[in-house]
């Protein structure tokens, strides 16, 4: 079993409520437009860390981690990218690889939009964690936990930081 802490759309702003609230994590994820090299060392110091770039991150970021990262946490199989869409609306190149890889959790940003839905057609679970930094257009900032058990995703819970 493991606890992740997901977030996104970071864009270089630190929250001491990130180490807070992921305390009691396993991992932690971001899903893009990280904004520094810094700010992704210290949820690294924090945690074990997953990252993609987004369409923000300059060549400091994109040196250190891919566009997409295709990876297994238990008997979960996940593929994680920036730009990404959502069920119904994916982008082109994404579909593509949600076809070929049939992931069971897909996770993306960019829209700083938090949205959690099931595409019954892939058989997959989509998660954007919305935004956790403060530039955008968002007026709510969120992050989101969930635990991966074997092959289930459960436990997800939506922060809501202020």
């Amino acid at each position: 079993m493991k606890k992740i802490g997901l977030l996104s759309d970071t864009h270089g702003y630190w929250d001491d409520k990130y180490a807070a609230y992921f305390g009691e994590c396993d991992e932690i994820w971001h899903a893009g437009d990280i904004g520094s090299a810094e700010l992704a060392g210290r949820l690294e110091e924090l945690k074990p860390f997953r990252a993609v770039y987004g369409n923000i991150d300059g060549q400091p970021v994109r040196g250190l981690y891919p566009k997409t990262a295709r990876f297994r946490v238990e008997d979960v199989q996940v593929l994680m990218t920036h730009i990404g869409g959502y069920p119904g609306r994916y982008e082109p190149e994404v579909r593509e690889e949600l076809a070929g890889t049939h992931p069971q959790l897909f996770i993306s940003g960019h829209s700083h939009i938090l949205k959690v839905m099931y595409d019954k057609k892939l058989g997959c679970l989509h998660i954007n964690p919305g935004a956790a930094g403060k530039y955008g257009f968002h007026k709510v900032r969120t992050l989101v936990r969930f635990v991966i058990d074997g092959a289930a995703v459960r436990d997800l819970e939506v922060i809501e930081l202020s």
